[in-house]
């Protein structure tokens, strides 16, 4: 079947079969940071943007891609550069296999919330596996993140 989307702002068109997952789909148009974890959409670690909202495309058919945007970490470097530097900084990607999937959804977060308070981070992120740091760093990451941005706004409103 042809499908026609737009993958990081550019137009595609292409031809999958019926089973084809949007992960391996968006793999094989070079999005290498989306990855395949548990393949039962409890990890994260596959997480896209369809419709700027963030999906699990482990469990999702490229075709239900057809006539959307879709959106992967490599189409958000500049958005997501800033946030990522808060969590190298607090040595939260000690092997980094699971950076993305958390990028990913921690820009989900910030989008529907701007402030959330430690609470709700810790709920929306609950989906997100991470082996090596036991979610302590990202979390400081998190929250670092989030005090500059207030500095940041805070500043710029002077």
């Amino acid at each position: 079947m042809t499908i026609h989307l737009i993958l990081n702002g550019k137009k595609l068109e292409a031809e999958v079969a019926p089973d084809t997952l949007l992960l391996d789909f968006v793999r094989e148009q070079g999005c290498a940071s989306v990855k395949r974890g548990c393949e039962t959409s409890n990890c994260g670690l596959c997480t896209v943007f369809l419709e700027d909202k963030p999906v699990l495309s482990c469990s999702v058919p490229a075709a239900r891609a057809d006539g959307k945007h879709v959106t992967t970490l490599e189409g958000l470097q500049e958005e997501a550069a800033e946030f990522s530097a808060f969590i190298a900084d607090q040595g939260a990607e000690q092997c980094g296999f699971c950076n993305p999937g958390f990028v990913m959804n921690a820009l989900a977060l910030f989008r529907e919330n701007p402030f959330p308070t430690e609470e709700e981070i810790r709920e929306y992120l609950a989906g997100n596996l991470c082996r090596c740091s036991g979610y302590e760093g990202q979390l400081r990451g998190i929250l670092a993140f989030l005090e500059w941005k207030k500095t940041k706004e805070k500043e710029a409103q002077s």
